[in-house]
């Protein structure tokens, strides 16, 4: 297969020269996103693993908040467990913000307005300790929640990023770099013929007029 080299290219000296430069920056180009999508494909698997380890204690967690809750409403009965949840007080809202990362902004949440240290609204006297122990474990959670859902934020953005860079990298790799490459081939080998050609010329001239001259 033959290579196929830049469109609208003349086989000269100053296209030599500006083929050379854009090969030169492609090629830098290349490095350089190749390293942004390694360091990004590295970020993309640790936050992976620390989503993945959340997730793992956030199962665990539910267990057991789920477990004070079953055994609240055993005392209590399910219908006044629903009534206390209807006076529990908001924890306000999140936050969101931009972080950055090798140069691609995610979106990440700011908690700082959300609070977990809330005093309970109900009458301590007509509840019982296994209610104080599920609102204490689902304050935590709310937290771990808010962490695990930034985390799957970063994950998306990440791997749209790296699908991006990727395609820019195989381009790159696969398209302008090689053309580059067999464009300047092209140009050196036309200009090198010319060079021959002349040669050959002057080489013919210069016998022409010595034999003139004997």
């Amino acid at each position: 297969m033959a290579e196929q080299i830049m469109e609208g290219v003349s086989p000269t000296r100053m296209d030599l020269l500006e083929i050379r430069k854009k090969l030169v920056l492609a090629e830098k180009g290349h490095k350089i996103l190749e390293e942004k999508r390694d360091s990004l494909v590295e970020k993309f698997f640790g936050v992976i693993h620390t989503r993945n380890e959340l997730a793992k204690q956030l199962d665990d967690d539910f267990k057991g908040s789920f477990q004070s809750l079953i055994q609240a409403q055993m005392i209590l009965g399910e219908k006044k467990v629903e009534e206390i949840s209807y006076v529990t007080p908001e924890v306000g809202e999140v936050d969101f913000e931009t972080d950055n990362i090798m140069g691609v902004k995610i979106p990440k949440i700011n908690p700082e307005n959300i609070t977990t240290e809330i005093q309970p609204s109900y009458d301590f006297i007509e509840t019982c300790s296994k209610l104080d122990d599920t609102q204490k474990d689902f304050k935590q959670l709310l937290k771990k929640l808010i962490e695990l859902a930034d985390l799957e934020g970063s994950i998306k953005s990440l791997a749209v990023e790296i699908e991006k860079t990727k395609r820019r990298v195989n381009v790159l790799e696969n398209n302008l770099i090689p053309k580059l490459h067999a464009t300047r081939k092209y140009i050196e080998m036309q200009l090198e013929e010319r060079e021959r050609e002349d040669f050959f010329r002057r080489k013919r001239i210069k016998a022409v007029m010595d034999a003139k001259k004997e």
